[in-house]
């Protein structure tokens, strides 16, 4: 009785309160915020009860009935991981009654003349369908859904197939039993076919097949149901409707990486369509048909890489070459849509239009064939590249640069030889933005592709060195757009000389070079195109590749580049765009430091004479903290690791003021990367500070335990956390005693999380990582107690230890850092423990096969540490 009475109370008021919460007047609105916060935390039940009302009410206005619907929404889902796990573990304790009250209403909303309160009503119910359905909840729910698509008005068949095709979003396959798959499926189908006279009916089926794609494996491995679901996709390519030819290109894109087996006997007729859209249709529709190959691509270069280019016959190989067979008419195709330009593309940071879809399509096809394309673009490019029309000449020239990564550079080097000289003249005498744009792009591809140690001839000599530079710093007082690309080139073509020994063409330019840079991003115009930022990376790239012959200019650069981060720092009352802005150019001077230190920090002499500036830029450091920025923070902190890296034991005297940052850091799971960068640059100064870091031990490492056990923070936080127990245990040796019995404790149940997991690629890689970090500890751990006295306090541990060795072992997933990590641990525990552990050790796997199979692995580095733990086991068991 009482939700009744309440209700009518309620009845009434909410729909008010909906309306005053959409108030322009701000304060009417903030009121009724908290009404509805209010009334939510008194009765929780009541409350659903009458948003679910209010939406499922015809009489009410649909701005209200939109609200009701979005905060009931909201009351079942959230971002946050652990937020949601809250909120569906309240709906399901919910009563049951006011459970079964919201669902009917949101049933009936379905049915709503209102196109707004339905599909609000979709989204909630596939929102409860996602909580109830795992828990064999609601087990009526798609039987109903079904039946409604059969009969009912129009508009009612729309939203009950837009709910199908939310619900396939929001639940995983093994949910829904394959029966119910196939009468969802055979709904949707019928609903998408040629025969359904309503156009917004077959626009929520074709979407909705979308979704349920993922659910379709069995009926994809059967040939009648597979043909006649590819059979109304492609009809439904040709329908008079645009968004539903949309529509069904993305299900045709959907299905060429789901379904990539299963396309041979259509992939003609698809490129027919395709075809024809591409040339003749609207551009989202052209956009998504191009988007089709590009997918194939996708597909097909990682199949190729996955299985190597050595295979020999096609006996076990998946891949059916549909690009090579389909190049003759592909990619003509593709370089038509080059010259469909949109005249201020370059200008545009989120363009995307038929000519970049086209170029970057083409560029998927290069590195799918290799060598087979370039006899087909090279007549394209001759014929255009010096035509009157701005379109030709940037199209050839993005055609060129599209295809410089895949094809050889036996193929390439010649072609680049020809062009070289050309394209630098281009860069500074076409008359037309677009066309030097893409040629500085282009040329900024040939450096990073085909210049440096990987190629045997080298395209840049002596002769064309100066031109090539003189070339892009004039480029880089041109647009913005195009300083930004000359920017580029530049950093690639340092980038390629690293490795050239103790000598580097660029060290005549240097000086030049960095004046240039920082004269960028003093430019009016240096926000604009990322500029700005584009110049300090390619300043930093420049530091970093240079040789010692130019590190009394690196020497110099330090007092300018703290000279620029000082003025940030000057204090004015800044509006939060401008705040925005000054920690943004913070972030890039802080970054640049980083680079400097670590290169002057690499060589005794340069180091030396840096050091002289230590105070003074930790200094600048801690000042920029107290700016109290997230971005700053982040990039601060890694420049203060690599200061500290630099310094060593000196850098002990900055602790003392600069340590609460460091805590700020570890507690800032909001923003989880600044948090695991702290953790990082804790480590580095483990490194640094050895056994003065002790004072500081405790607070670190109450934190740190705190952070792990937090089930707030991100999980990608939690590897370095424990790599960084290792570190410390190194720093401090036996003094980590007292942290011992925790931080074992922690490590021992993360490994056994980590030894079992069946998952995703992005699962196992983050598993991967778990075990990583959790053997870096364990053998940071071995290393600091070695030849302590309290050795033996690591006995009891041993067994697991091998456990998890064991236990990975057999998983036969591990990646080859985890590789050598193990067998460097295994050594570790032989070489600290020595005879105590002899037998248990001689008991493990890890200590015959794992050991084995590395000490024949084809990798050098695993093959180190094998060969060592070996030695490690000899000198323990035999004693």
């Amino acid at each position: 009785m009482f939700i009744s009475a309440a209700r009518n109370i309620m009845a009434m008021e909410v729909t008010q309160v909906l309306l005053n919460a959409q108030s322009i007047d701000g304060a009417v609105r903030k009121n009724a915020e908290d009404s509805l916060k209010q009334f939510q935390e008194q009765n929780l039940p009541v409350f659903l009860v009458s948003l679910s009302g209010e939406l499922a009410n015809e009489e009410k206005p649909v701005e209200t009935r939109k609200l009701a619907g979005l905060v009931l929404k909201n009351a079942l889902d959230a971002k946050e991981q652990h937020r949601k796990f809250e909120l569906v573990q309240r709906w399901l304790s919910l009563d049951g009654n006011a459970k079964s009250q919201i669902k009917a209403c949101l049933l009936k909303t379905l049915t709503s003349l209102v196109s707004d309160a339905r599909s609000t009503a979709s989204q909630v119910i596939a929102k409860v369908a996602g909580i109830e359905l795992p828990h064999k909840q609601w087990p009526e729910l798609i039987g109903s859904l079904l039946s409604n698509v059969h009969q009912l008005p129009a508009q009612a068949k729309q939203a009950t197939l837009e709910t199908l095709g939310y619900l396939c979003e929001e639940v995983s396959p093994d949910v829904i039993d394959q029966d119910q798959v196939n009468k969802i499926l055979t709904a949707v189908v019928q609903g998408m076919s040629s025969s359904e006279g309503n156009t917004d009916v077959r626009l929520a089926a074709t979407r909705a097949l979308y979704n349920a794609l993922g659910f379709a494996q069995a009926n994809f491995s059967n040939d009648m149901e597979r043909d006649y679901i590819m059979r109304v996709v492609c009809e439904a390519t040709l329908s008079p409707e645009v968004r539903i030819r949309q529509a069904a290109f993305e299900c045709l894109v959907s299905i060429s990486s789901t379904y990539y087996e299963k396309l041979a006997p259509y992939i003609q007729d698809i490129f027919n369509i395709t075809a024809k859209a591409v040339r003749e249709d609207e551009e989202p529709v052209a956009l998504q048909a191009i988007e089709f190959w590009s997918s194939i691509c996708d597909e097909e270069i990682d199949i190729l890489e996955e299985y190597g280019g050595d295979f020999t016959g096609d006996s076990d190989i998946p891949c059916f070459y549909f690009i090579k067979q389909a190049l003759p008419a592909l990619v003509p195709m593709l370089l038509e849509t080059l010259l469909k330009q949109e005249e201020d593309q370059d200008q545009d940071e989120g363009a995307w239009n038929i000519a970049m879809a086209g170029g970057t399509c083409l560029g998927l096809v290069a590195r799918t064939v290799g060598d087979d394309i370039v006899p087909l673009v090279v007549p394209f490019i001759e014929e255009n590249i010096s035509k009157q029309d701005w379109r030709q000449r940037e199209g050839a020239t993005y055609a060129f640069g599209s295809i410089l990564e895949g094809p050889s550079p036996e193929k390439l080097i010649p072609l680049v030889n020809v062009a070289l000289t050309f394209m630098l003249s281009a860069l500074t005498k076409d008359p037309n933005s677009h066309v030097k744009d893409t040629t500085a792009w282009t040329l900024g591809r040939i450096f990073e592709f085909l210049h440096g140690s990987v190629v045997d001839s080298p395209i840049i000599s002596q002769a064309n060195c100066q031109q090539i530079i003189t070339v892009l710093l004039q480029s880089m007082k041109d647009t913005p757009n195009v300083a930004e690309k000359a920017c580029g080139a530049l950093y690639f073509l340092a980038q390629g000389y690293e490795e050239m020994g103790p000598s580097s063409p660029l060290t005549p330019f240097f000086q030049e070079i960095v004046q240039s840079l920082l004269t960028v991003t003093h430019r009016e115009d240096a926000g604009e195109s990322r500029l700005r930022t584009a110049a300090y990376e390619t300043l930093n790239e420049v530091v970093r590749c240079s040789t010692d012959e130019t590190a009394p200019l690196v020497l110099q650069l330090v007092p300018v580049i703290m000279m620029e981060l000082h003025n940030t720092l000057e204090g004015q009352k800044l509006s939060s765009d401008e705040r925005e802005k000054q920690s943004e150019l913070q972030g890039l001077l802080c970054g640049c430091l980083q680079v400097i230190i670590q290169k002057l920090g690499a060589s005794e002499p340069t180091k030396y004479v840096f050091m002289q500036y230590a105070d003074q830029i930790m200094g600048l450091f801690l000042r920029v903290f107290a700016c109290r920025s997230a971005t700053v923070h982040e990039e601060a902190m890694l420049a203060i690791g690599a200061l500290a890296y630099a310094t060593g034991a000196d850098f002990a005297k900055y602790m003392p003021e600069f340590y609460r940052y460091l805590e700020m850091g570890l507690q800032n799971f909001e923003e989880y990367q600044v948090c695991a960068v702290t953790v990082g640059v804790v480590g580095d100064i483990s490194r640094a500070l050895e056994e003065k870091i002790v004072p500081y031990c405790d607070s670190i490492m109450t934190q740190l335990l705190k952070n792990l056990s937090s089930n707030q923070l991100h999980r990608s936080v939690k590897p370095p956390i424990f790599s960084c127990f290792g570190d410390i245990a190194l720093a401090v040796g036996e003094y980590f005693e007292k942290y011992l019995m925790w931080a074992m404790s922690a490590l021992q149940s993360a490994a056994e999380l980590s030894t079992h997991i069946a998952g995703d690629d992005e699962l196992v890689e983050y598993t991967n990582s778990l075990r990583n970090g959790i053997l870096e500890a364990y053998s940071g751990i071995f290393q600091g107690f070695k030849n302590s006295p309290k050795t033996q306090l690591l006995i009891p541990y041993a067994p697991h230890i091998l456990q998890f060795l064991d236990g990975i072992y057999m998983e036969k997933d591990m990646d080859d850092v985890v590789m050598k990590t193990a067998i460097g641990v295994l050594g570790d525990l032989a070489d600290t423990l020595g005879s105590h552990a002899g037998s248990m050790i001689q008991q493990s796997v890890s200590s015959k096969d794992f050991l084995n199979e590395c000490l024949s692995s084809e990798d050098l580095m695993i093959k180190e540490s094998a060969e060592w733990a070996k030695l490690a086991i000899s000198r323990a068991i035999s004693v």
